[in-house]
């Protein structure tokens, strides 16, 4: 019998805290695989369907490049009942507010929720200072061509990143010259050098991936902006927003004229989980566990060790199992790892080192992280790349189609172009988790201070093709307190990708997410602050 863990931790069955049947969905298998039942639900306040409520032309479904005004609305404010100036205006204001405050409602009873930052104990204590994640009321229009190219890419980038993490030699040519301005890359190459160094192979590769793209008004085309291979993130709230918008055109569907059927089934979480059981089943070792790797004050409940943590209990076996807290490791998730601060100090590094010596399935391995970052997606759009890892022809072609324009910062050409119109291009650093591009006047001046200092720092950057997505309108849900706003969204595919050895276990697509933010907004982070979480209405 291998090393295990004599604890065991059990999983309760969600309790439907409605008692009303339930409608069952026309099956529509242009959009999922798998059928899915809405909640219908009923709130006590306010009444609805509000006196006198009618379907009428006023009720008109919205359209997403309608104007509406910027308006704050509170449950408790009067909405204002001049229609041609509401920023609803195709939607009664009565039904309007009834629409938010069941949102807000099914929000809280479904698990739409995380913790609140301005709570003290929010993140340390389980349950303690929950409130709602920000979402759109509404989803926005996506085409159904765009949808379905965006869910063919998923299984090729899995193949594509599997491949190029792979070839150590191409990952330490490609960002050596990042590693030299870089610290945080520097140590991560490092570790992958060791690995290199000991002939480390990973037989049990497990890799769940985010790819993220926009649709460009301009070239009407779908553009990649990243590929995210380390803690994609999201997959469960982005299930339960949809969720929410599907019941609510459920219920609400008619006075609006959208169909829930049109909103995807999202899958993500399930098959995420999937993912990471069938993980644990390859590692065949029944009592290893699953370890999840958190940031200190993690605002997602988890069973979890911080970096320090796992320094601190961690040991690794000569057979290469790895024990924390005396409990063998079978696969570990990163929901941290990928930025400087979740490094203070050396405790963490030397962590990332003991878990990457080890024999437990990594998701990502270092190999993998490396393959995620910016500098190697802008590698991978130059001429000739692709081919030094895919054979397929069309395959090639499909990922080139969705690649926006990426350049590296030793193109003096493409440097004078972006210092002449900065507004088309993103100076992009190697850093994760929103908040770190540079846009506008700033691509200027930045460009143009390291050129006159003859910095080296030029190779921590590298630029890549401003993206123009279409304009739509949303009403905008943070704190209780609903936004009408003008807003961009961004469209990421989530990806899972299992292989043993030479056999691929599991490659496909997993579910999607929707960030939606205020079109004036250049970062998109939803945990950062810029974005709310959305689904997408699938359009002919």
């Amino acid at each position: 019998m291998g090393v295990g863990c004599s604890r065991c931790v059990s999983l309760s069955t969600p309790i439907n805290l409605t008692s009303t049947p339930t409608p069952t969905p026309t099956p529509t298998s242009t959009l999922s695989c798998t059928p899915s039942t809405p909640f219908l639900f009923f709130t006590h306040k306010p009444q609805f369907p509000p006196k006198n409520l009618t379907k009428s032309p006023s009720l008109r479904r919205l359209k997403c490049g309608q104007f509406l005004a910027k308006q704050t609305l509170t449950l408790d404010d009067d909405v204002n009942d001049d229609t041609t100036t509401s920023p609803l205006a195709s939607v009664s204001p009565d039904l309007l507010q009834q629409i938010v405050y069941d949102a807000l409602v099914w929000s809280s009873l479904n698990g739409l929720v995380v913790g609140g930052k301005s709570v003290q104990k929010s993140g340390t204590v389980p349950g303690v200072g929950m409130v709602h994640a920000p979402f759109s009321l509404l989803p926005v229009n996506f085409p159904e061509s765009h949808w379905r190219q965006a869910c063919e890419l998923a299984p090729i980038f899995n193949d594509l990143v599997d491949r190029v993490s792979l070839d150590g030699k191409f990952l330490q040519e490609a960002l050596a010259r990042t590693k030299k301005v870089d610290a945080f890359t520097r140590r991560l190459l490092e570790i992958h050098s060791k690995m290199l160094e000991m002939n480390k192979k990973e037989e049990l590769v497990l890799g769940l991936h985010r790819s993220d793209y926009m649709l460009d008004e301009r070239t009407k085309n779908l553009l990649q902006i990243e590929l995210n291979t380390i803690s994609s993130s999201f997959a469960g709230l982005s299930c339960v927003v949809s969720e929410l918008h599907r019941t609510l055109l459920n219920q609400y569907g008619k006075y609006v004229e959208l169909d829930f059927n049109r909103v995807p089934q999202n899958t993500a979480v399930t098959e995420f989980a999937k993912a990471l059981a069938q993980a644990w089943k390859e590692y065949s070792n029944s009592r290893a566990v699953v370890m999840i790797v958190v940031q200190s004050e993690e605002h997602n409940i988890t069973i979890r060790r911080t970096l320090a943590e796992i320094d601190s209990e961690g040991q690794l076996l000569p057979d290469g199992t790895l024990l924390v807290d005396g409990c063998a490791v079978a696969v570990i998730y990163f929901r941290a790892g990928y930025a400087p601060n979740d490094y203070p100090s050396e405790s963490e590094w030397r962590a990332r080192l003991l878990m990457e010596q080890s024999s437990a399935v990594k998701c990502p391995s270092i190999s993998y992280h490396l393959t995620g970052t910016k500098k190697i997606q802008q590698e991978l759009a130059k001429p000739n790349i692709l081919e030094r890892f895919l054979e397929n022809k069309d395959d090639i072609a499909k990922l080139r189609k969705c690649f926006a324009g990426l350049w590296s910062l030793d193109d003096s050409n493409i440097v004078k172009e972006a210092i002449k119109r900065p507004e088309l291009f993103v100076l992009k650093p190697q850093r994760e988790g929103g908040g770190n591009n540079i846009y506008g006047n700033d691509v200027r001046e930045i460009l143009m201070k390291l050129q006159k200092e003859d910095s080296e720092e030029l190779n921590a950057y590298i630029l890549m093709q401003r993206i123009f997505p279409v304009v739509s309108s949303a009403l905008l849900v943070r704190e209780g307190i609903s936004h009408q706003e003008e807003t961009i969204s961004e469209l990421g595919i989530y990806g899972a990708y299992l292989r043993n050895k030479d056999k691929v276990i599991m490659n496909d697509h997993c579910g999607y997410l929707v960030r939606t933010k205020v079109s004036s907004s250049n970062e998109g982070g939803v945990a950062a602050g810029f974005a709310v979480l959305d689904s997408i209405y699938v359009t002919d």
